[in-house]
């Protein structure tokens, strides 16, 4: 159940539902299995799966989300065979050729007729809403995915207001000068990885792994005009990490201190363990927040929400 990537969203109004109204908002809205015709369905189920009934899993005033999605698996391989003897068979038959428009009705009737025999593939995606930061929180590692949960949780409230959590200082700006000066803020130490790009050419990138960020060649590559927009980072031998220029936090690892601080909390089942993590977890990420926004300048307050 730790997360290990992190979009992270700011309510611009107070979260005020309880767990017990989000819960049931959420139960009419939960997931149903792809028919025979759909390519994809989505919707909410526990988070604790088959060991939980509750749409919602409350812990200290946190609030765990879970989203279900399933996909039906068509490779364009098989696609594009029965498409290409679909059309084979009409062009003998008709000795013609079919133009493109015909080509692009015919893959959609191939899609529709093997649709249900496809194969289908389930996928969790967990968030969790954290009132007492005012924090919507997505485990996942494109803002393209937290934002159809948001869709789908807007779906069920009606509205949502939440804007992506934004510094008041530029990161790339930030992060380059701790790699330049290795003096990341206090509480915060430089991993061994980076990826660097140029400000005049962005389709310039070079990633850099199990290096030393105080070497001459990363330094040398600052001075004519690149900047940092990605960085490892570790805080407080706590919570590892990877920060890119939207303040999105990649692969992200909790160390064996607070493992080892979960393990140590006796937990009789699958509900009590799944209890005892999520409240480690929000409390460890909580803290992290805050010191993350600090080394940036604070929040940047003047964006608009996601529609």
């Amino acid at each position: 159940m730790w997360f290990k990537n992190l979009q992270l969203y700011r309510f611009t109004k107070p979260f005020e539902l309880d767990a017990e109204t989000l819960g049931r908002q959420l139960a009419e809205h939960s997931f149903v299995p792809c028919g025979s015709q759909d390519a994809t369905r989505s919707g909410w189920i526990p988070p604790l799966g088959r060991h939980g009934s509750e749409f919602v899993h409350a812990t200290n005033g946190y609030l765990m989300l879970c989203r279900k999605r399933q996909d039906k698996l068509l490779p364009a391989a098989v696609v594009n065979e029965a498409l290409e003897e679909k059309v084979l068979h009409i062009e003998e038959r008709e000795a013609r050729k079919l133009p493109a428009r015909q080509r692009r009705s015919l893959q959609d009737e191939v899609i529709f007729n093997l649709l249900p025999r496809a194969f289908a593939r389930s996928s969790l995606q967990y968030a969790y809403i954290s009132p007492r930061d005012n924090l919507l929180v997505v485990d996942a590692a494109a803002a393209s995915r937290a934002e159809e949960m948001i869709d789908d949780l807007r779906a069920v409230l009606g509205s949502l207001s939440v804007v992506p959590l934004a510094s008041n200082k530029l990161p790339i700006e930030v992060m380059t000068q701790w790699v330049n000066s290795a003096q990341p803020p206090p509480g915060f130490v430089l991993n061994d990885e980076c990826e660097l790009r140029d400000n005049a050419d962005i389709g310039c990138v070079i990633r850099c792994k199990n290096q030393d960020l105080a070497a001459a060649e990363i330094v040398s590559h600052l001075k004519t005009g690149m900047h940092v927009s990605k960085l490892a980072l570790n805080w407080q031998e706590r919570i590892e990490f990877l920060l890119d220029e939207k303040l999105a936090i990649k692969r992200l690892r909790f160390s064996e201190l607070v493992q080892e601080q979960a393990d140590e909390i006796e937990a009789d089942d699958v509900a009590a363990r799944f209890d005892v993590d999520f409240a480690i977890m929000a409390l460890e990420l909580s803290g992290f927040f805050k010191a993350l926004l600090d080394a940036f300048g604070g929040e940047d307050l003047t964006r608009r929400e996601i529609k």
